[in-house]
């Protein structure tokens, strides 16, 4: 059976001694990195992961998203304000100006040939900016919701909330079911949809989870990491379901 292509997006770190932890990197060079789980959760599935490097160029990269079967764009940094014409707040986080305008030249690669995209957590905020659409700069100031960060309550592949699926969803008829249990790692999400764009999942307290671009092969983005939930068969159908549209 072919395994397909598939392209992973990388974060990218431009400042002095962001790798110091590693005793590999010199103090001043920047770096491309990615976690694990997300290769790892493509390869269970059936995928050969391709990750992407940060490029000077977009047009160096236009041979190699030719080849590829699908796209995952992955986690990271806050995405710029400026990229859905808001002005940067002091509660907004880190940015990487080069790396949202790669993911974003990406995003609309990939969506301008119908190739399928799965977005997960800034990957998802990517999906519906390069639509039209906005985000939340930080959830709690701007929008009045609940911390959705657990990293220092829970380990990250244990599901701690609900999410309610929208039954005319893709991720409904994927998951079979109304609810699922999710881990959360995001200070952001979504706030107004990009055009074509509809919510497909929200929290109980009513934060978006997950959005569908309408018309599309599948272009589905989550809030939630379920490459990090290694030991949830449920989660790893969405990858599997993915690698197999890919495959097609």
């Amino acid at each position: 059976m072919k395994k397909p292509w598939i392209g992973i997006t990388c974060n990218y770190d431009e400042r002095s001694g962001w790798g110091a932890s590693t005793d590999l990197i010199i103090d001043g060079q920047d770096g491309v990195y990615l976690a694990g789980d997300y290769i790892y959760a493509l390869e269970r599935a059936g995928a050969v992961p391709i990750l992407i490097p940060q490029c000077s160029e977009f047009d160096t990269m236009k041979p190699l998203l030719d080849r590829l079967d699908g796209i995952l764009v992955s986690g990271g940094h806050d995405v710029g304000p400026e990229r859905y014409g808001a002005f940067p707040k002091e509660y907004c986080g880190v940015v990487s100006h080069r790396r949202d305008a790669q993911d974003l030249a990406v995003t609309e690669y990939m969506l301008n040939r119908d190739k399928p995209l799965l977005g997960i957590c800034r990957g998802a905020q990517i999906l519906n900016v390069a639509m039209g659409g906005t985000v939340y700069q930080d959830l709690a100031k701007e929008g009045g919701f609940e911390n959705h960060f657990g990293e220092e309550r829970y380990s990250r592949n244990a599901g701690w909330h609900k999410v309610s699926l929208a039954q005319d969803s893709a991720l409904y008829r994927i998951f079979e079911a109304k609810e699922i249990m999710v881990n959360s790692f995001h200070h952001q999400a979504v706030r107004d949809v990009g055009q074509g764009v509809k919510i497909t999942a929200v929290s109980s307290d009513e934060v978006p989870e997950a959005i569908e671009a309408k018309n599309r092969k599948f272009a589905i983005g989550v809030q939630w990491h379920p490459e990090m939930m290694f030991d949830s068969r449920q989660q790893q159908h969405l990858f599997r379901v993915f690698v197999d549209v890919c495959r097609k």
